[in-house]
């Protein structure tokens, strides 16, 4: 049966500042029993610490996130530098699922770049279910421009049949495409999925006072920037069709994620989507 939990991308302040198992207990004290960990280093106190929440607070750490290539400027653990250190903590954390979080910057600039991408992380998928892992691949909007009449999505699906899908449906969304056909296309290969709402915002007071004063091109800026992240069942998503799509699928975690939070907490947040979620009929799923 398919899991909701967190996707810790959102509670990287709180790792930062009360540590890793002081978070994921207040995420426990919510009702969410699984957390994806993202862009949270992997020191050994906060492998440790995430040990600790497995074993006092039952919290099963979904997947963590990987790259390839540890990215110029930024720190973090790589298939190519750490590859046995990633196992290590996979299997320590009991952690079958490894997911690549974006396509590498460097990939995005031709298609030829994204094949080779995909070629390359198709070796280490290769490599990992060697080792009993898995990896996934995160998609954004970028993913759905076209090639040829083909998504960007779908070539790096062909060029990497090892690699699996982890659906988030917000950006599904902003890249033009529905959830739930998208989540119908990938079944059999998508063990993880992102909830994250897609909602339009209001036009902020001020943007009213760029137009009085003639700054049309400020008025205009704010106008483009009224897509929002939001929490589950705040937005303008189907959950209630997307949900059970997500399970059909073979999804074996649904993540609840909110890239901005628009001036609440994170607490707030994950409390609306935990109760909206509830409302919704999935306290099962917890």
């Amino acid at each position: 049966m398919a899991k909701i939990g967190v996707q810790a991308m959102m509670l990287r302040d709180s790792f930062a500042g009360i540590g890793a198992f002081e978070t994921l207990r207040k995420v426990s004290a919510i009702g969410y029993n699984a957390v994806e960990i993202s862009q949270i280093p992997m020191t050994p106190d906060n492998v440790a610490e995430l040990d600790r929440s497995r074993n006092e607070l039952g919290m099963d750490i979904a997947a963590l996130s990987v790259a390839m290539e540890t990215p110029k400027g930024r720190p973090g653990d790589s298939l190519a530098e750490h590859f046995d250190k990633i196992v290590e903590d996979a299997r320590r954390l009991d952690s079958k699922l490894l997911r690549i979080g974006m396509l590498p910057f460097p990939a995005m600039k031709s298609i030829g770049a994204v094949v080779d991408f995909a070629k390359q992380a198709n070796e280490y998928a290769e490599r990992l279910q060697e080792q009993g892992l898995s990896l996934y691949y995160h998609n954004h909007h970028i993913e759905f421009a076209k090639f040829g009449g083909k998504y960007m999505l779908d070539i790096i699906a062909e060029n990497s049949p090892a690699m699996g899908m982890e659906i988030d449906v917000h950006w599904v969304q902003r890249g033009g495409l529905d959830p739930v056909r998208t989540l119908e296309k990938y079944a059999g290969r998508t063990a993880m999925v992102h909830l994250k709402d897609y909602r339009i915002g209001e036009l902020p007071e001020s943007s009213f006072g760029l137009l009085d004063s003639g700054d049309v091109a400020g008025f205009m800026a704010a106008f483009k920037d009224v897509v929002q992240f939001a929490e589950v069942g705040e937005g303008n998503l189907d959950f209630a069709a997307i949900i059970p799509a997500a399970q059909a699928a073979g999804a074996e975690y649904m993540l609840v994620e909110q890239d901005e939070l628009y001036g609440r907490t994170v607490w707030e947040a994950l409390q609306t989507s935990y109760d909206n979620l509830l409302a919704l009929g999935h306290a099962g799923l917890f």
